[in-house]
């Protein structure tokens, strides 16, 4: 019998979830959930029929995993007795739970918790299985060892299991991601802690473009932890092997992104534009306008008055109808100005990370995972009075 790679390693590192592989239970596992299909049951009519049993698993590192707690999620209408009275002793309700399986849908969950707990996860699922399945057992027969092989082993882009999204139930939303090809051109303070937090959402692939180098005030200012032998390199170069360990789909290429860069952006949904120079960026726009691919640009504006820094962070969206329009409105710079050579350009690293938090959160906006009620385009937080406003 083959079985899924996810659930392989399991079944080889935690002997609950063998035993219960062993003895015929149809298992996978699926976006940090352990399931069981094929556990049979009454409906209050008496009609056999056949539900599945959902919980969450806690990975203590890539093999190992435990249980949460004592509760189940349930794939079905509430189980009943052989006279079609439901079975009193499953506390829970109803509830929802999307996951990525088009078949499981979660329906309920259970409680019901010996005085002695659950020792591991055969015993969890045995016990569950005789309150749901034993009406179903004795009147059809029916039998929940059906040793099926079930191919639960969605593709994802994560090397390791997002028990993140599993444990917030939060799979339906994150779904809303995975056909987004991002890139993210210009790998700055910004643009690598918005690279950070775009490695940790589900998109498709995510394509980097910075031609520059990585010394040390690069360190100071983009997150993770420094290498000594990362200065001097690129700065794709460091942040590829950086995060290559963590996701596929991760392309970060020595070059910049310049008016004749179409066959770079082919296939490319959304992009960040993290530059600092006004002539790179309107090519850049004019590129992505061409190519009709929504984008946002991020920008900040730090001035250093009275022994103090202040000044303001900038988060434009730039849709694929607008796009021209807030393009003419010079909401970002568009060219580099005379004396900018001799500006010092003050970066900090909390405000590069604040930056990239607002943009990350306005394409999650667009995206339908976070509410929006302003639908602002245009976004300024100033760090005087530490407030938002937008248009």
């Amino acid at each position: 019998m083959e079985w899924n790679s996810k659930l392989s390693i399991l079944v080889n590192h935690n002997n609950d979830i063998r035993n219960l592989y062993e003895k015929g239970y149809a298992l996978s596992i699926e976006g940090g959930y352990l399931i069981i299909r094929d556990i049979p049951y009454l409906d209050e009519q008496t009609n056999l029929q056949s539900g599945a049993i959902v919980s969450k698993l806690i990975y203590v590192d890539d093999i190992i995993v435990r249980q949460e707690d004592h509760q189940i999620f349930f794939c079905g209408s509430h189980p009943c007795q052989l006279d079609g009275s439901l079975i009193q002793n499953l506390g829970g309700g109803i509830t929802s739970l999307q996951l990525a399986s088009t078949d499981i849908i979660v329906q309920r969950s259970f409680s019901n918790k010996p005085p002695q707990g659950f020792n591991d996860w055969f015993e969890k699922i045995e016990s569950y299985v005789t309150i749901i399945s034993g009406p179903a057992i004795e009147l059809h027969n029916a039998n929940p060892l059906t040793f099926r092989v079930v191919d639960g082993n969605e593709e994802s882009v994560f090397k390791y299991c997002d028990t993140l999204t599993s444990r917030a139930e939060i799979g339906d939303l994150s779904i809303k991601f995975k056909d987004e090809v991002i890139a993210v051109i210009g790998l700055g303070g910004t643009g690598a802690y918005l690279l950070d937090f775009l490695i940790k959402t589900p998109v498709k692939a995510i394509l980097g473009f910075d031609l520059d180098w990585f010394h040390v005030h690069n360190a100071f200012r983009s997150p993770g932890k420094l290498e000594g032998n990362e200065l001097g390199m690129r700065k794709s170069e460091v942040y590829q092997n950086r995060y290559e360990g963590f996701r596929s789909n991760l392309i970060i290429q020595s070059k910049y992104i310049l008016s004749n860069s179409n066959e770079d952006l082919q296939g490319v949904t959304f992009a960040f534009v993290c530059v600092d120079k006004g002539k790179s960026r309107e090519e850049i726009f004019n590129l992505l306008i061409t190519m009709k691919i929504p984008f946002i640009d991020v920008g900040m504006g730090l001035e250093r008055e009275n022994n103090r820094i202040s000044g303001t962070l900038r988060t434009t969206y730039y849709s694929e109808d607008n796009a021209e329009d807030l393009k003419n409105k010079m909401l970002a710079p568009l060219d580099d100005l005379p004396d900018d050579i001799y500006k010092n350009n003050i970066q900090i690293s909390e405000l590069n990370a604040l930056n990239a938090c607002i943009a990350i959160i306005k394409f999650k906006q667009l995206k339908g995972f976070y509410t929006d009620d302003e639908n602002f385009c245009h976004q300024l937080f100033t760090i005087d009075g530490f407030n938002c406003v937008g248009e």
